[in-house]
């Protein structure tokens, strides 16, 4: 009972305010303020909804719609509070990185927002979730503390790590300041320095990787196959936040106006991590490598041309890049850091291990993959989209357009138009026959994809058919087959 009251100390009772409350970790940070008996928890997010949303919901989570960026909303949502827990970030990943204004408005306005507000509504702590790229320009980093110095502006990989730098400094420099309540009293700070987050549900990283793998895009190792970095589980980083919270309660308090580095503790190669993941999703590892040179200048490339996208890169249709210049120095450069200030000073210690914690997220990943309709690679798409209508063209349309030049060439391999037009009857004739049968396998082993089954399959035949019929195995052999999913490589790996 105890052992309850003091990790509910500073939250039981009290209104709670998360930024970014939609997201994975916001989304696991407000139930666990509920567990943990506050009174009322907001998440104020500027999106509507998220895939945690409806529960947060169901959960009695006060979800606010508004933007970290407008002082007016962030003061709405914040009247009433007793303590803050700052998530909200932008550009950390994909075609995000480029947006750099918008990177600075979020990250830097929308913390100094924070902590004005805070100040005038009599709010006396606040927790930041800050990155470990706050000290990280591209060299290696073994075993760092929090000894490292903040960088010069040009110095950060990217404009994430710069904002989010320049918003910690904010945060850790506005501790100890009084705020406008009456009592003289005074807000309380403290910053968790993240790495890159995995888990059930994880949308930034993990899924864009496995959407690339499944495509056929994830074409490349990049940098030293020895080079290591920091990852951590959602479940720990709750807690780490949760520590913070209760931490600041104390009237002397080691947390405040300090930053810590957490992490599960277990630094390994971004590569031999997504290892297990991929291998029980039946995606492999790229095989050839990048050397980071090499992968700067692909990814400077990708850079201009999502620059010169920025007015569309809203739009759902524009795909996430190759990579870019940060992503490569956060998978190719050896940088992880010590937990042991976190440790000593709030009693942080990974809760999740590993294995346990990899288990979770290749369970969770495997379920989402059979609830979804599979495709092929890339390639196979191409070759069907294009090779399809082709075919079609040069039997039967007029002489418009490319289709003489095409024509020329496919009476060289068909050697008449007789042939041709034949060959495209049969064409057209498996793609019904296979789309149809799609349809009635899936209603049988996938009945809430069928419909989609039946029009992936009528324009990807055979390709996107010998994936149901996969699917079509692993159903029948499910009820027999419970043996775990973590895979012994892993194992060996941690």
């Amino acid at each position: 009972m105890e052992t309850i009251e003091v990790e509910n100390r500073g939250i039981q009772g009290k209104v709670v305010a998360v930024t970014g409350g939609l997201g994975l970790v916001g989304s696991a940070v407000c139930l666990e303020l509920l567990r943990r008996g506050a009174l009322q928890v907001r998440s104020f997010d500027c999106r509507t909804t998220s895939p945690w949303s409806d529960r947060l919901k169901e959960s009695g989570v006060h979800c606010i719609y508004g933007d970290v960026a407008s002082r007016t909303g962030v003061e709405e949502a914040l009247d009433g509070v007793d303590c803050v827990i700052h998530l909200a970030s932008y550009g950390g990943s994909g075609k995000e990185m480029v947006r750099t204004r918008r990177i600075e408005k979020v990250n830097v306005e929308g913390t100094r927002n924070v902590l004005e507000t805070c100040v005038k509504k009599g709010i006396t702590r606040l927790v930041y979730l800050s990155s470990n790229g706050v000290v990280f320009g591209g060299n290696e980093i073994e075993n760092g503390d929090e000894a490292l110095p903040y960088l010069a502006s040009k110095q950060y990989v990217g404009p994430y790590d710069q904002t989010k730098s320049i918003a910690e400094q904010l945060v850790l420099k506005n501790n100890g300041r009084t705020v406008e309540n009456g009592h003289e009293s005074v807000l309380s700070t403290c910053a968790i320095r993240c790495p890159l987050v995995y888990g059930p549900g994880e949308e930034k990283y993990l899924d864009r990787i496995i959407s690339d793998a499944r495509l056929g895009l994830f074409l490349f190792k990049i940098g030293d196959p020895n080079s290591k970095t920091d990852w951590i589980y959602v479940d720990n980083i709750v807690l780490a936040l949760m520590l913070a919270t209760t931490g600041l309660l104390s009237e002397h308090s080691k947390a405040a106006g300090k930053a810590y580095f957490v992490s599960d503790g277990n630094p390994m190669n971004f590569f031999e991590f997504l290892q297990p993941l991929l291998k029980n999703l039946d995606y492999d590892l790229p095989k050839s490598s990048l050397s980071i040179p090499l992968a700067v200048s692909l990814g400077n490339i990708c850079k201009a041309v999502y620059i010169m996208l920025s007015p569309l890169l809203n739009q759902r249709w524009i795909p996430q890049p190759l990579i870019l210049p940060p992503e490569v120095y956060k998978v190719g450069v050896t940088h992880y850091y010590s937990i042991e200030k976190a440790k000593e000073e709030i009693g942080y210690e990974p809760k999740t291990q590993p294995e346990e914690a990899m288990t979770e997220t290749i369970s969770y990943f495997k379920e989402k993959k059979r609830r979804e309709v599979d495709g092929p690679s890339i390639y196979a798409w191409l070759f069907c989209v294009i090779g399809l209508p082709a075919i079609l063209s040069v039997a039967w349309l007029p002489d418009i357009g490319p289709v003489p030049f095409l024509r020329v060439i496919a009476l060289f391999i068909f050697r008449s138009m007789l042939v041709l037009r034949i060959a495209s009857g049969i064409v057209v004739t498996v793609h019904v026959s296979e789309a149809v049968y799609a349809l009635w396998l899936a209603r049988r082993v996938d009945p809430m994809n069928a419909k989609a089954w039946f029009w992936r399959t009528l324009l990807l035949a055979t390709f996107s058919l010998g994936l149901l019929l996969k699917r079509a195995k692993e159903v029948k052999q499910r009820p027999t087959t419970r043996e775990g999913l973590l895979t012994d490589s892993f194992v060996m790996q941690v």
